[in-house]
């Protein structure tokens, strides 16, 4: 059951005892006239229908259909006109207030329209009051204290639900509105997640399959060239590693580093795995202190990326990798071809823009609090410098 449907059987009930009250009354009271008992009865069943059949659908605290004008006004004025009608018979029938006055506080249209209606039914009552014993100075007194008092007591009551049911609504309105940011920031939430799960992926195939790849084209176009049995298991070699890699980010896991090495280690493995594919001598000076595993990735996807970049671009002889760990983890990568200017005819920093695989490392960089340098070497080539903030306290291996 509704809180609307609750509070409307709670009228229905309260009214029906009330009009139990009235025929009660009507029957026990000395008459006033001849049949006036049954008049009285007539204006509490006119009442009980002006409810039942107008009033009812009307009447909630809550948000709810709101009467048209003409419904509003005809509706109350029924209400006063028959609570006056049954006052100037019997002037207990002012008991019939307790239901009137709430009713006159449901069918209006604006605050200011229920205290002038109410006003306006005081009067009414009091000269109707009045009316029931030939307007003698005391009934009249009698009728506009008694009056008067109702309408001030149903203003102040009124207007203190009123803003109760105002303090609700708002609360209300103020709950759907929170409800309706926070989904709307669970779903961007949910999208600025994907969109980061794009471009971690996007990274790991460039820093992977898409490295193994462009070795496989180079080791096909230098096989075809020489047709050596070395350029063909080094293809197979490459086909290997990228199906390896392809698999593990099939199954979200790293293929970065072996769980069982060290970071060492696998920097020396990618250089001898790079001097067999190109030709080109790579020296590995590799520091033994533990790095975390997410950091591993990250330097060796760097120093893939480095080396690719040698590779494309820097017509070297020879490159270098050097990993240090103190309080940071530094990687250089460096070389001895072309430099930037040899690169970009501008000069511009390598990492203020240029290619996926360099805007990626950057990225991939600064999610761990790292930073990241291009730079001419001191003689010749390019040096590319990755500096990562480490922990406190890192175990030797």
């Amino acid at each position: 059951m509704s809180a609307v449907v609750r509070e409307r059987v709670g009228w229905d009930l309260a009214s029906a005892a009330l009009f139990v009250v009235i025929v009660i009354l009507a029957f026990t009271l000395p008459p006033r006239f001849p049949g006036s008992s049954w008049y009285l009865v007539a204006t509490a069943v006119g009442i009980a229908a002006v409810y039942a059949f107008g009033a009812r659908r009307y009447v909630s605290l809550r948000e709810g259909p709101e009467p048209s004008p003409p419904v509003s006004w005809l509706l109350q004025a029924a209400l006063i006109i028959l609570l006056a009608v049954g006052t100037s018979i019997e002037p207990t029938m002012m008991l019939l207030q307790t239901i009137v006055l709430p009713l006159i506080w449901m069918t209006s249209r604006s605050t200011r329209q229920s205290i002038l209606v109410t006003l306006l039914n005081a009067v009414v009552l009091s000269i109707a009051y009045a009316a029931s014993d030939g307007f003698s100075p005391g009934m009249l007194l009698a009728g506009v204290v008694t009056s008067g008092l109702s309408a001030a007591f149903s203003i102040a009551l009124g207007l203190w639900i009123t803003r109760i049911a105002e303090w609700g609504t708002e609360r209300q309105r103020l709950l759907a509105e929170l409800t309706a940011a926070q989904h709307g920031l669970e779903a961007a939430s949910r999208e600025s997640g994907a969109a980061a799960e794009r471009a971690r992926l996007a990274r790991e195939v460039h820093d992977t399959i898409a490295q193994s790849l462009t070795s496989i084209v180079m080791l096909a176009e230098r096989s075809r060239l020489d047709g050596s049995h070395e350029a063909i298991s080094l293809i197979e070699d490459a086909a290997r590693e990228a199906l390896r890699e392809a698999r593990a980010l099939v199954v979200v896991e790293s293929s970065a580093a072996d769980p069982s090495g060290s970071l060492a280690e696998a920097l020396r493995r990618l250089g001898e795995r790079f001097g067999r594919e190109t030709g080109l001598p790579v020296s590995v000076e590799a520091s033994p202190l533990v790095v975390p595993r997410d950091l591993q990735v990250v330097l060796l996807r760097c120093a893939q990326e480095g080396l690719a970049n040698v590779r494309k671009h820097a017509a070297a002889g020879a490159a270098s990798l050097v990993l240090t760990v103190d309080d940071d983890a530094v990687l250089v990568v460096s070389d001895d071809g072309r430099g930037l200017g040899g690169v970009r005819p501008d000069g511009a920093d390598i990492g203020a823009g240029g290619g996926f695989g360099l805007a990626g490392m950057r990225d991939r960089v600064a999610l761990v609090g790292g930073t990241l340098e291009a730079r001419d070497g001191e003689a010749a080539g390019t040096t590319l410098t990755v500096r990562i903030p480490l922990t406190v306290g890192q175990e030797t291996a």
